[in-house]
């Protein structure tokens, strides 16, 4: 390369496959936005969920059962906010691999959930935290998601 080669530009988002970089963890008001755009969209719907957001270090930051939401979606709205921030992609990657034949990853990551409705939560391109809906169906629940998602 000579001096007068002009140098590739930086890119902003990550290549391909590559998820995006970690970012600062959401602040308490914001994860309260996403908590309360996901809760109008499921009160909308007539859909008895539960909302959990976790940061950009893997912690919950909220919490939020709705009326008659399921015990057990307690449990697995975390675990599909955690997954979903622990690998920067939406649980449904691993329900697709898993759906494609792709049983192995049963095996070597047992913490992983599969189901579709985690998300992680993006600001400037970075993942600043998550959101995990359970409640219903994982097609309903990701839906839930995606209107908590879209509030930031």
């Amino acid at each position: 390369m000579t001096t007068n080669d002009a140098k590739p530009a930086p890119s902003a988002a990550p290549p391909a496959g590559i998820p995006p970089h970690y970012g600062p963890p959401i602040s308490l008001e914001s994860a309260k936005r996403v908590v309360d755009a996901a809760e109008a969209f499921a009160k909308a719907h007539g859909f008895p969920v539960v909302i959990a957001v976790f940061d950009s270090t893997g912690h919950l930051a909220v919490l939020h059962r709705l009326d008659q939401a399921n015990l057990g979606a307690v449990e697995l709205a975390q675990r599909k906010a955690e997954t979903a921030v622990r690998f920067r992609r939406a649980t449904k990657v691993f329900e697709d691999i898993v759906a494609g034949g792709g049983l192995r990853l049963l095996s070597v990551a047992s913490d992983i959930i599969t189901l579709e409705g985690g998300l992680p939560l993006l600001q400037n391109g970075l993942v600043i935290g998550s959101i995990g809906v359970s409640g219903l169906t994982s097609a309903e629940d990701a839906q839930v998601a995606q209107a908590g998602a879209s509030a930031l």
